[in-house]
């Protein structure tokens, strides 16, 4: 399974993840800066990626652009990279 950062978590992320998601990227290397959430939904539709984020916005994208993608929403506040990598690896069977 393919990953999608969001650009409110950390790019350092990526080198932590379980090999279960190779092939994740980022949100800026995929998009650049300044995405608007419309965009990132639909490139992870088209990339078959799984957004991963922060950010409440994308939960109500579903039902108003559809599935998929999937969306993980970390439902933290302000975490260290550290953190949302543990979470991420600790999770990695549901996330899948």
């Amino acid at each position: 399974m393919r990953l999608l950062l969001d650009e409110n978590l950390s790019e350092s992320v990526l080198a932590t993840l379980p090999p279960s998601f190779q092939g994740s990227v980022h949100v800026r290397r995929l998009l650049g800066d300044g995405a608007t959430d419309r965009a990132v939904w639909q490139a992870a539709r088209d990339g078959g990626f799984t957004i991963v984020t922060l950010d409440s916005d994308f939960e109500a994208l579903g039902p108003l652009l559809g599935h998929p993608p999937k969306v993980v929403w970390l439902g933290l506040h302000n975490p260290s990279k550290q953190r949302v990598s543990a979470l991420i690896s600790a999770k990695a069977d549901v996330i899948a």
